[in-house]
């Protein structure tokens, strides 16, 4: 679902892919667990390879692919939604939650997709969608079909003799409007993003226990985790009570965490989670740091990890600053130093390209931000999330034309814009920049004819700079974006200072470098980053003349603190 550049503009929920909370010392390796040391690494199976040359990216696809997934060094992928769908929203409006989507394959197909991933060492966490459904699914068109009809209260519905609903925000819809007006019954549903994706009502124990059954069916299958989309939104105050005028500005403070949402998290822990040796993870953590602590703290039995998105909400078409990012990773890092763990992403499927919203997809320093940016992520302390094709340094689209754009969100606001007379052109140039499409153009494998995605029509345009940059010449190259993605994941891997280790920022007011080192065990690390396209000055009071560098992103790292354009280097200090 789209989250970023819109959904989550909170203020004191600051950032990363996520916030975990255990009871031991953040810093203390006896709590080690494999999701903390995990490098997870996300496909969009629709743009991932397709096998079958419809144009739409498969599970033979991918199964084909397994190999190269595997030399990157990662541990888990997270798969985007495969289930049987009509694809409103990319497979976010689910019709049938124990079946493959037919674009996708078959269950045949999965499972030997999952075979092949273990056989390899790689784990599968899968997407959950159960915010809403579709509305082709057999609960929902059951739910409208009758007043008395036993699947009505599977969904939030209004009578329309009680008159105009209170105004709920809609995310996706053209007007903003969340309730639905359905004649078959005479009455409104609800739906929080597109009106193809009506709201469960989870305050209908039958409800749960639906979902409790999609996660053992699942999880029996053998998967490995599962990511519960929107899902902070999930509880609702049923009564419907009146929002104050203009609350959409900030309305995660009105939807998220409401009513018995903890209580539902125990109840699935209790009834799924507790039983399998599964990862889970929220997207989405609340307004308050406490509902993040509330969330996941592991004594309250509830989830591993949730993730929120103002860090991924700080670029902008017109720049961003970099004090500000600090500001917010430090913050996020500080709240959770002696009981906590975090997750960091700056991009997935919901966001455009990493290099084009955070690096500089100039030609003459793509490569090197985007390393600079894989850095960043990989230094960090907590679970990194990386997203399919950022290895390669994949960049925005460019797309000029509404025709181009696939995205529900997108085509609706655009249509809306249209509808009350606004500034197109300033729309196509804004949404050329942040547009959820820019991330699911497909991935650049080779120089071939659609960049070895398809041997049809792509189902979305292919970038036109396929033909330099791909997997397929990178990998003869030593120094390209995705050989160094793997040195430092290996890197990470080879040091617990980097999973564990604290954090400590360095030469906080530079608005251009952003330096901090990990320390664990006697082991101190220094991480030097310049996010800007020239020559950087910094000053750490550390002597790096003599330290050991691990890694950098330039043939010769600096050794006197003043860094390259878009330089990253990290130093063993001794």
């Amino acid at each position: 679902m789209k989250r970023a550049c819109i959904l989550f503009t909170i203020t004191t929920v600051c950032i990363l892919a996520g916030v975990v909370c255990h009871a031991q010392n953040a810093n203390d390796t006896t709590g080690r667990k494999w999701w903390k040391e995990a490098v997870v690494y996300q496909i969009y199976p629709r743009s991932f390879k397709d096998n079958n040359g419809d144009g739409i990216g498969d599970l033979k696809g991918i199964i084909s692919k397994l190999d190269y997934i595997k030399s990157l060094g990662i541990d888990v992928v997270w798969l985007n939604p495969i289930y049987s769908s009509p694809n409103d929203d990319n497979g976010y409006d689910v019709s049938d939650y124990r079946n493959i989507m037919k674009d996708f394959g078959t269950m045949d197909d999965f499972d030997a997709l999952l075979k092949g991933m273990h056989a390899r060492g790689i784990k599968l966490v899968m997407d959950l969608v159960v915010n809403h459904s579709s509305d082709e699914h057999e609960w929902f068109k059951q739910s409208r079909s009758s007043r008395n009809n036993p699947y009505r209260e599977y969904y939030h519905w209004w009578n329309a003799e009680q008159g105009t609903p209170p105004y709920r925000y809609s995310l996706f819809d053209v007007n903003h409007d969340a309730w639905r007006y359905d004649s078959l019954t005479n009455a409104y549903y609800l739906h929080y993003f597109s009106r193809k994706q009506p709201d469960l009502n989870w305050e209908n124990p039958r409800v749960r226990n639906e979902v409790h059954g999609i996660m053992k069916f699942w999880a029996d299958k053998g998967i490995d985790g599962f990511r519960l989309d929107a899902f902070q939104f999930a509880a609702k105050d049923t009564t419907f009570p009146a929002f104050p005028r203009g609350f959409e500005k900030n309305f995660t403070q009105y939807y998220a965490m409401q009513g018995n949402l903890h209580g539902y998290l125990q109840e699935m822990n209790r009834e799924v989670l507790s039983k399998y040796n599964v990862m889970s993870v929220a997207e989405g953590a609340g307004n308050t740091f406490e509902d993040a602590h509330n969330l996941v703290d592991a004594n309250r039995n509830e989830l591993n990890m949730a993730y929120a998105f103002e860090g991924a909400d700080i670029a902008k078409p017109e720049g961003y600053s970099l004090l500000h990012l600090k500001q917010v990773f430090t913050k996020w890092d500080s709240a959770f130093a002696s009981k906590g763990w975090l997750s960091v992403f700056l991009a997935n499927h919901d966001q455009a390209r990493l290099v084009s919203r955070y690096g500089n997809d100039k030609p003459e320093f793509r490569a090197v931000s985007s390393k600079m940016l894989t850095t960043f992520l990989m230094t960090m302390r907590g679970t990194p999330y990386y997203y399919n094709g950022d290895e390669l340094g994949m960049t925005n689209a460019g797309f000029t034309t509404i025709d181009d754009y696939r995205d529900v969100q997108t085509l609706n606001e655009y249509q809306r814009q249209k509808n009350i007379g606004g500034d197109l052109p300033k729309y196509l140039q804004r949404i050329a920049f942040e547009s959820r499409d820019n991330g699911r153009t497909p991935f650049q494998w080779n120089g071939d004819k659609n960049a070895g995605f398809t041997t049809g029509t792509p189902w979305i345009k292919v970038n036109s700079n396929y033909k330099t940059i791909n997997a397929a010449q990178q990998e003869k190259d030593r120094n390209s974006t995705l050989n160094y993605f793997r040195r430092v994941v290996k890197l990470r891997k080879d040091n617990l200072a980097l999973v564990y280790g604290k954090y400590t920022l360095l030469d906080a007011q530079n608005p251009d470098a952003y330096i901090y080192t990990r320390e664990l065990d006697g082991k101190k690390l220094l991480i030097m980053l310049n996010f800007r396209d020239k020559p950087v000055d910094t000053q750490t009071g550390i002597d790096v003349s003599k330290a050991n560098v691990l890694i950098g992103n330039y043939e010769h790292p600096s050794k006197d603190g003043k860094l390259l354009p878009y330089e990253a280097v990290v130093y063993e200090l001794k």
